[in-house]
């Protein structure tokens, strides 16, 4: 679907070559808000993209305000923990980390919760003059919930995780 429409999404092929797969989100009134709809598209652009014989290297960004601000905490906030469980919630986040294309997180803006880990399933993250990056979840009573304690840990050190993950704080590029 390289080049369909999106609703959630600008997706295109760019590059002297045109060989470079370019995914935008592309939800600017909710802060790029990883909602279920976007993160199905980006299932499925990924998966056009790594079927694409044409296309060697795929960049994953947002907007200059956000890569992306989380998870949408609106879609989640009544969902119980059975209800998680059993639909496997979240399970088609990790797409973007079993692709086998090089996949490159380009950040500016705010990355946070869940948008922080959506870069850091990235295989390289290029962050912008102004790219922030927290796991605020701990101020809503939570923890990151897709591999972010993990990722995070080996991408900064244990101290700097630890801080991050247990006080909300951010950090600039």
């Amino acid at each position: 679907r390289a080049g369909a429409a999106f609703r959630y999404l600008l997706v295109q092929k760019t590059g002297a070559q045109m060989n470079v797969g370019l995914i935008q989100l592309n939800r600017p009134q909710a802060l790029n808000a990883l909602c279920e709809g976007l993160m199905a598209e980006l299932g499925q652009a990924l998966e056009a993209m790594e079927r694409d014989p044409n296309v060697g290297a795929i960049i994953l960004t947002g907007s200059q305000k956000a890569f992306a601000a989380g998870a949408d905490i609106k879609e989640m906030q009544n969902k119980t923990f059975q209800e998680c469980y059993s639909t496997g919630f979240l399970t088609s986040w990790d797409k973007v980390a079993t692709v086998r294309k090089p996949i490159i997180a380009a950040v500016n803006g705010y990355a946070l919760g869940g948008g922080c880990e959506l870069a850091m399933m990235c295989d390289i993250i290029y962050a912008g003059e102004k790219a922030q990056f927290g796991q605020p979840e701990i101020l809503l009573g939570t923890i990151p919930g897709c591999g972010g304690t993990q990722r995070l840990t080996r991408a900064v050190g244990k101290s700097l995780a630890m801080e991050m993950v247990l006080t909300g704080d951010q950090i600039s590029a």
